[in-house]
């Protein structure tokens, strides 16, 4: 298969403007703000490739996405959702009570997430995840006990971070990356502290000091960003000491007004996402609704064009934009040839 139209203009990573489909003969899709700018990629290229129209795409958050997904099925529902995180077991019981009972989950890739701040701020070059968690937790450790956290700046804590004041913009509840952020970032910095243990000690039961070791604190140094990268990025532009959190991809793509932190010593890159070596990464969704296929024009050439060698591969346009290349990408072709869904049906 070949695809020889991959024009700059397929480049471009605005969102496709929603339009009102009478007949609906456009396939429609939702969610992610982080898998927007590739499914906005892959529907110009598509539009520019095939007979069928280009594919509506529209952001609004994995957790949103998902939730129009499984309203039900027909003409009115959206055909696919993107997702920055796997479905969820209760999404997928909402699904299947509105009707929605054959899902394709497909894996584009891996994306990493990544802590930055104002190009001429200051340079946080030694984030561990312990770190993230001293920073913004509510309860934190101090000489062996646990206590409202006292600290106000980096260096409070660790003298290796700047003396600037603890800010950071983080993705908000209905993002998927803020449940990646959650567990591979601040639950990781709770169990390392030794948070989660004094939380247990001091009479938590395990379930509880778990959903305690994911809050963070609500003093204002820790704010919640509900809208896209683009919203995070202007809030660093108008603080100068502040972080933000951000995909890697819209943080390459942005490198001359955003410098990046390591985590654990390791830059982020394609190539230590590839590798294993950045701790932060997590794989890339989207997910199609079955009994729509066959009825929306293109909803499945447009599935099997996303994953295909020349777009999702390693040398394909969504690298270039800061994708990390999914190594099982030819099983994730064959299941979306053969409309494999979850569970293993077909």
């Amino acid at each position: 298969m070949s695809f020889v139209k991959l024009t700059t203009s397929a480049l471009a990573i605005a969102a496709v403007s929603a339009t009102t489909a009478a007949a609906r003969d456009q396939v429609q899709v939702a969610g992610s703000s982080t898998v927007l700018p590739y499914a906005s990629i892959v529907a110009e290229a598509f539009g520019e490739n095939f007979e069928f129209p280009t594919p509506v795409v529209e952001s609004g958050g994995s957790s949103a996405g998902l939730k129009r997904f499984c309203q039900g099925v027909g003409t009115e529902h959206t055909d696919i959702a993107n997702a920055s995180r796997a479905i969820r077991e209760k999404e997928i019981k909402a699904c299947a009570e509105n009707g929605v009972t054959d899902i394709i989950e497909v894996r584009i890739g891996y994306d990493g997430i990544v802590f930055a701040s104002q190009i001429d701020g200051p340079a946080y070059t030694a984030f561990t995840q312990s770190d993230i968690f001293n920073a913004l937790a509510p309860k934190v450790m101090v000489d062996g006990a646990l206590v409202d956290n006292p600290y106000t700046k980096w260096s409070d804590f660790n003298a290796d971070l700047p003396d600037a004041e603890i800010l950071a913009f983080i993705p908000g509840t209905k993002h998927g990356t803020r449940e990646v952020f959650e567990e591979k970032v601040i639950a990781a910095g709770c169990e390392t502290t030794g948070a989660m243990e004094a939380m247990v000690a001091g009479g938590m039961s395990e379930d509880d000091a778990e959903d305690a070791c994911l809050e963070v604190r609500t003093d204002g140094r820790s704010v919640d960003i509900d809208g896209d990268y683009t919203e995070t990025l202007a809030s660093i532009d108008a603080n100068s000491n502040a972080i933000g959190v951000f995909g890697l991809a819209f943080y390459e793509n942005n490198t001359d007004k955003l410098k990046v932190a390591t985590m654990s010593g390791v830059e982020p890159t394609t190539e230590t996402i590839a590798a294993g070596d950045y701790p932060v990464s997590r794989p890339l969704f989207f997910y199609i609704k079955k009994a729509h296929i066959g009825v929306i024009p293109g909803l499945k050439e447009y599935a099997e064009f996303f994953v295909s060698d020349e777009i999702a591969g390693p040398d394909g346009p969504l690298a270039a934009y800061g994708l990390v290349s999914d190594p099982e990408l030819t099983s994730t072709q064959e299941g979306v040839s053969g409309e494999q869904v979850m569970g293993g049906g077909s």
